[in-house]
């Protein structure tokens, strides 16, 4: 007994004494250092912007320095200061901003009289299998014909006016405008459609209140994708039996060897084709930001 009460006890340390020994300072998490050139690595607003304009820069000097410097034939390709001096003589003289304006009434046209027929009829392909499986094959062939074919009997049936330019950009856009949105409205979760369904939806409730609002974000952007391709079709029907727009100034010029209008009258089209994509963004963004959450 006495043995074992002589051995000293362990000396009782105060809880914050212990606590103060024990912990250690935590370590400073070392900054994410950026990667340039890694895979899917973000970069900042003001370097894309630059970037994007950079390439434009190394163009036009590649292209000044092929033509100023005599490498290539001003009967093949305008130098950039010619190219400007034709583009204010259409301004000027043979009253080219009326051509872009009849260029960009037909492409908004057509488009939009592609947009109200095919986002329905997508939504229901995409929704009912039945539907999809009577309307499939048949949009599907028609996607692969190229809407130029379609000019001679356009013109038989419609004319030379504006009808038979409106019917090639339908025809263009109409059936990617299908197919797209039904893969989009299709793939939706299976989750979220069970769950409605848990919590009492009827069909009805569920193509209007989960598969729309769901697919709506994918639906904009195939829009948006849909309206580049239709400035492709104005220009092929604008090239044939055609009194005015952008095309038909580019075959005028043509005719003329006159490559400084022409190559200014595809800046043009590429100009617009640019600002129209840019404001459809800001309106997706606008009218959909919960999708990029």
């Amino acid at each position: 007994m006495q043995a074992t009460s002589s051995k000293a006890l362990p000396q009782q340390v105060p809880p914050r004494a212990a606590s103060a020994n024990t912990a250690s300072p935590q370590p400073v998490a070392a900054p994410v250092r950026r990667r340039a050139f890694a895979p899917l690595e973000p970069i900042g607003a003001r370097s894309r912007v630059l970037l994007g304009l950079g390439f434009f820069v190394v163009f036009v000097l590649v292209w000044s320095l092929a033509t100023l410097g005599g490498f290539v034939s001003p009967t093949f390709l305008a130098s950039p200061p010619t190219m400007v001096k034709e583009g204010w003589l259409l301004f000027t003289e043979y009253g080219f901003i009326g051509d872009i304006g009849m260029t960009v009434w037909r492409v908004f046209g057509g488009f939009l009289l592609a947009a109200v027929f095919a986002v329905p009829l997508g939504i229901a392909m995409g929704t009912w299998k039945t539907v999809e499986a009577f309307f499939e094959p048949f949009v599907s062939f028609c996607r692969y014909l190229p809407a130029s074919a379609f000019i001679p009997l356009l013109i038989l049936w419609a004319g030379l006016g504006e009808m038979q330019k409106l019917l090639v950009i339908f025809i263009g856009s109409f059936f990617q405008i299908v197919l797209m949105v039904a893969v989009t409205v299709g793939g939706a979760r299976r989750d979220l459609v069970e769950a409605a369904y848990t919590l009492g939806a009827n069909s009805r409730g569920i193509v209007a209140r989960v598969l729309i609002p769901g697919a709506a974000p994918g639906i904009a952007e195939t829009l948006r994708l849909v309206l580049g391709w239709a400035w492709t079709y104005v220009i092929v029907a604008e090239l044939i039996g055609s009194s005015s727009g952008i095309g038909h100034m580019i075959t005028d010029s043509q005719a003329l060897l006159n490559t400084g209008q022409i190559i200014f009258g595809i800046i043009v089209i590429g100009v617009i084709g640019l600002l129209s994509d840019f404001a459809f963004k800001a309106l997706n963004r606008r009218l959909f930001a919960w999708a990029a959450l």
